[in-house]
């Protein structure tokens, strides 16, 4: 409950500030509009419903902090796309939104598999940790952030925007010191850890 809470005004804000611009349906504004809802209806709707959270609670301070921030960015993206963006009808066909859509699209099958890989880990019984295996986790503790971070940097390129590039920096300032403890994490509690992997870019840091 705590999850959908705290997620949901990043789809339902960001539609409201959007659908009430001056410009909602521009195609280009359309087409960032679906990359944003993929994300967040994927995180919002679908993730909580799919975790192993029984007998878990969220602190409500916790949820207070991530519904303000999410109002916050709702507000600048959605004021951007529909006002803001003045998007001409072929942005869809321009470089700068296929380049930063195909990264998007990357970062969000990455951010989904390595999900898929953590609640694998955990059968019905399990309430233990073990270390993730196959694919990016093999170079990286944090396959899951990298591929969020890839999505909000394709998104900032996708749409030209000082919005869209504010978010990625906030995303990458939440994200970026909690691999760093997730990494230190694993290393000092499973023995076998292999050393050669990275916190969060691949051969990088």
């Amino acid at each position: 409950l705590g999850w959908v809470l705290m997620e949901s005004p990043a789809v339902f804000a960001l539609l409201g500030f959007h659908l009430t611009g001056e410009a909602p349906l521009q195609p280009g504004a359309i087409a960032l509009l679906g990359l944003w809802l993929l994300h967040y209806c994927n995180r919002t709707f679908i993730f909580p419903f799919r975790m192993r959270a029984d007998g878990k609670t969220m602190p409500v301070v916790i949820a207070a902090m991530a519904i303000g921030f999410n109002l916050f960015n709702a507000y600048l993206n959605g004021r951007w796309l529909a006002v803001e963006g003045r998007y001409p009808a072929s942005w869809p066909t321009e470089p700068r939104f296929i380049v930063g859509a195909v990264i998007f699209l990357i970062g969000f099958g990455i951010n989904v598999w390595s999900d898929a890989v953590l609640r694998a880990l955990r059968g019905p019984k399990d309430q233990g940790y073990s270390i993730p295996r196959g694919g990016l986790y093999e170079l990286i503790a944090c396959p899951n952030y990298f591929g969020e971070l890839l999505e909000w940097l394709g998104f900032s390129l996708a749409a030209w925007s000082l919005a869209g590039l504010a978010f990625a920096a906030y995303t990458a300032a939440n994200l970026v010191p909690r691999a760093r403890a997730h990494w230190r994490w694993y290393r000092q509690t499973f023995p076998d850890y292999p050393q050669n992997r990275r916190a969060l870019i691949p051969y990088v840091w």
